[in-house]
């Protein structure tokens, strides 16, 4: 089992997730974060972070983003992201704070 950051990560690009992860999953994009099947560990670390839900387990991902699975599987042609920045906040970003 893996993790999967789907649509709502797009244009927000929070990275919370990415600085509590313990082996370095996650994969910058310049609209969104990835997470790379090949690195996650299942850790479950990654989850609460997410202030958007952008973040779904393979076995639970709602039918709606179920594209993002193959999305991910490309995570590894991108850097590394490891630390916290500052998040996108673009127009299409649905967790802009107020």
């Amino acid at each position: 089992m893996t993790y999967i950051v789907t649509e709502p990560c797009v244009e927000c690009k929070y990275t919370d997730c990415a600085a509590v992860c313990p082996v370095e999953a996650f994969h910058e994009l310049p609209d969104k974060l990835l997470i790379n099947p090949d690195t996650c560990i299942d850790c479950d670390a990654c989850l609460p972070e997410c202030p958007v839900e952008a973040i779904f387990s393979d076995m639970s991902i709602p039918e709606e983003y179920l594209g993002w699975v193959e999305i991910n599987q490309e995570a590894e042609n991108y850097p590394i992201i490891s630390t916290k920045q500052p998040a996108l906040y673009g127009s299409g970003c649905k967790g802009q704070p107020e």
